[in-house]
C-alpha cells in the first residue's frame, strides 16, 4: 500500500467514514428480533445492570457492599460524603460484615444522589483518574518533608509556638472527590486566608461598587501590612491587612459585633460542608496585644475618610482580629477552596453560598494579590488563584477543577509558606493546570498531563485527534491537544504519527511545529514508510526538504 493510500485509510478510520468490508452509505446490520427472545432492558433499567454488572456477583447474582465503596473510594468519594453517607448507612451487617446488595437495593443507592454514583463508578468524575492523582500528591508529601528552611511567624507570639515540622496537603474536587495526606486534621488558624470570605461577604452585601469605594483592586507591590494608601487614601485591595480592615468593617455594620462574627463563622461551615469551624482565642488575644501596625493602618484610613460614615474603629479591628483567629483543617481548607472552584457552590452539600459573580471578583484579586508582594512572581509562575495566611496555610484554587489547601507553618520572606509555595511549583511542573497551559505547547513526552482527561482518553482519543487535526493542516488544534498532553511522537495503531500524516498531505506549518516538537524526525510505520518518504511520494518537496533538514540536523547532534 503506497502513502497516499495509506493516508486514506487513516482518514477513514479516524471519521469512521470507511472499514474493512463496509460499503458507503450501509447502515450496520441489526439482528432480527424474534417474539420468544427477551428483550433487553432500555433506559435508566439499562445503565443500571450495566454498572451492577460491572462487580463481581456471588452465586445469587448479588454484589458486595465493601466492593461498592472501594470503587467508590478509588474515585475519591469518601464514606463520610453527606451526599451519599445516609445511602451507605444500611449497607453493612449489623455486625460489620459486607451485606450482599441486590439489583434492586443497588439501583436505589443510585438513586439516591441522581447520577454521582454513576459517574463515580463509570469514572467520569471531574478528575477520572483521581487515584493517579492521590498517588502524585502522596509522592509530592513525601518529598516536601526534608525541606526545613523558612521559620515560623514570630510577631504573634501564640503563632510562634506551633510545631515548624507539621505538613498537610488536602485535595476536594468539584465533584466532591478528596484525598488528604500528613497532618490533615490538626487545626490552625486562618489568619489571612480569612481576607478571601470577608471580601466576598461585603460582595454579597454591598455590590462591586459599593465596596469599591472604599478599596482599590490594585497590587500594592509591598509588605502585606506595609503604612501606605492608594493615591486615593484607600487601601490598596483586599488582600493586604489594611483591606481586609475595610471589607470586614462593610459585613453587616447593622449588626453587633457578636452577631456579625456569627455569621463569618457561619459561612466558613457553609463553605466547608459543615466542618468543625473553630476559634482560637489564645491567637486573638495574642494578635491583639501585638497590633500596633494594625491600628496605624486603621487611623490612616480614618483620617483619610476611607470608611463609611460612623464606622466604629476600634470594634472593626477587634472584629478583624477574630476573623483571622477563625480555626479550620486542612481538609475543610480545601472544601472550602474547591467551592470558589465550583462558582460559590458548596460540592459536597451543593449549598450556593457564594453568587458566581462574587466569587470571580475574589479570584480576579487572589491572582493578582493573594500571595503578599510575592503576587507577581506567583502569577508569573504557577498561574492560579491563592491565599495565604502567615499560620502556615496556603489556598490554591483551580477554577472549575478543584481546591487543594497545603499547611506547613514554615514561612519565606515574604510570609508565605515555603513548602506550600514548592508544592505549588511541582504540581504545575507536572499537571496541566496554570491558567494558560492552553497556551503552551507540549514538548514530546514531558508534556504535562491534563487530571481532567481518562488515561484511555488521552492514549487513544487524543492520537486519533492529534492525526486528524495534522492531517488537515489544522495547526491551533495541534497545539491545543500537545499542550492538554498528547505526545505529539505517538503512533496509532498502525505506527503513523501526526508527523506521517502531516508529511503525506503536505501540512508544511504543522510539519515544522511537529518536527521541532518530537524527538524522531524519521519514525517508521508497519509499512516501512517515514514521514520522509510521505512527503517524496507526494510530491510535497518543500515538506521533503524540511524533514530532509531536520534529520541532517540530528545526525550532527549524535555525531556531536
Amino acid at each position: 500500500m503506497g502513502a497516499p493510500a495509506r493516508a486514506r485509510q487513516d482518514r477513514a478510520v479516524i471519521t469512521g467514514s470507511a472499514g474493512p468490508g463496509s460499503r458507503e452509505g450501509a447502515s450496520p446490520a441489526r439482528p432480527a428480533h424474534r417474539d420468544d427472545q427477551p428483550t433487553a432492558p432500555t433506559g435508566a433499567e439499562a445503565i443500571y445492570r450495566k454498572l451492577f454488572d460491572s462487580f463481581d456477583r456471588d452465586k445469587d447474582g448479588k454484589i458486595s457492599h465493601w466492593e461498592v465503596l472501594s470503587r467508590l473510594q478509588r474515585a475519591g468519594l469518601l464514606p463520610d460524603d453527606p451526599r451519599i453517607q445516609h445511602a451507605l448507612t444500611g449497607l453493612p451487617e449489623a455486625d460489620g460484615s459486607s451485606k450482599q446488595i441486590s439489583l434492586q437495593q443497588f439501583k436505589d443507592l443510585v438513586r439516591r444522589d441522581s447520577s454521582l454514583i454513576q459517574r463515580a463508578v463509570e469514572g467520569n468524575l471531574a478528575v477520572p483518574e483521581f487515584s493517579v492523582l492521590a498517588s502524585d500528591i502522596d509522592r509530592i508529601y513525601r518529598e516536601l518533608l526534608p525541606i526545613r528552611s523558612g521559620s515560623v511567624a514570630d510577631y504573634i507570639p501564640q503563632l510562634h509556638r506551633v510545631d515548624p515540622e507539621q505538613l498537610a496537603i488536602a485535595v476536594c474536587t468539584v465533584d466532591g472527590q478528596r484525598f488528604s495526606v500528613g497532618d490533615a486534621r490538626v487545626a490552625f488558624c486562618l489568619q489571612s486566608v480569612s481576607k478571601t470570605v470577608s471580601y466576598c461577604l461585603a460582595l454579597d452585601e454591598h455590590g462591586v461598587d459599593g465596596v469599591h469605594r472604599h478599596v482599590g483592586r490594585e497590587p500594592s507591590g509591598q509588605s502585606f501590612n506595609e503604612l501606605a494608601l492608594n493615591p486615593k487614601g484607600l487601601p490598596h485591595n483586599p488582600m493586604v491587612n489594611a483591606g481586609a480592615i475595610m471589607t470586614t468593617s462593610l459585613i453587616r455594620p447593622d449588626l453587633d459585633i457578636a452577631d456579625r462574627f456569627d455569621q463569618v463563622a457561619a459561612t466558613w461551615r457553609r463553605l466547608t460542608a459543615g466542618g468543625r469551624v473553630g476559634f482560637n482565642n489564645a491567637v486573638y488575644l495574642s494578635e491583639r496585644q501585638t497590633a500596633d501596625r494594625n491600628f496605624a493602618l486603621g487611623y490612616s484610613m480614618r483620617e483619610s475618610g476611607a470608611f463609611r460614615p460612623g464606622v466604629d474603629l476600634q470594634q472593626t479591628l477587634e472584629f478583624y482580629f477574630q476573623a483571622c483567629s477563625i480555626e479550620v483543617d486542612t481538609e475543610m481548607l480545601a472544601v472550602a477552596a474547591a467551592s470558589l472552584a465550583n462558582a460559590g457552590v458548596c460540592p459536597l452539600t451543593e449549598d450556593p453560598v457564594f453568587t458566581p459573580a462574587t466569587v470571580q471578583s475574589c479570584l480576579s484579586l487572589m491572582s493578582s494579590c493573594g500571595m503578599y508582594d510575592f503576587s507577581g512572581e506567583f502569577a508569573f509562575t504557577i498561574g492560579l488563584p491563592a491565599k495565604s495566611g502567615v499560620s502556615g496555610a496556603l489556598m490554591l484554587v483551580i477554577p472549575g477543577l478543584m481546591g487543594i489547601c497545603i499547611w506547613s507553618p514554615r514561612l519565606d520572606e515574604h510570609g508565605n509558606s515555603v513548602r506550600g509555595i514548592e508544592f505549588c511549583r511541582k504540581l504545575v511542573a507536572e499537571y496541566n493546570v496554570h491558567v494558560f497551559d492552553s497556551l503552551v505547547t507540549g514538548q514530546g513526552r514531558t508534556a504535562k498531563r491534563d487530571p481532567r482527561r481518562k488515561k484511555n482518553h488521552s492514549q487513544i482519543e487524543g492520537v486519533v485527534a492529534l492525526t486528524w487535526a495534522a492531517s488537515q493542516g489544522d495547526l491551533n488544534e495541534v497545539r491545543a491537544l500537545a499542550a492538554a498532553g498528547v505526545d505529539p511522537g505517538t503512533a496509532d495503531y498502525d505506527g503513523r504519527t501526526a508527523l506521517h500524516l502531516a508529511a503525506a498531505e503536505g501540512q508544511l506549518d504543522v510539519v515544522r511545529y511537529l518536527l521541532a516538537s518530537v524527538t524522531d524526525p524519521q519514525p517508521v510505520d508497519r509499512w516501512g514508510g517515514t514521514p520522509l518518504s510521505d512527503a517524496e511520494s507526494n510530491g510535497h518537496t518543500d515538506v521533503a526538504d524540511l524533514v530532509r533538514q531536520a534529520l541532517r540536523v540530528t545526525a550532527e547532534a549524535v555525531a556531536v
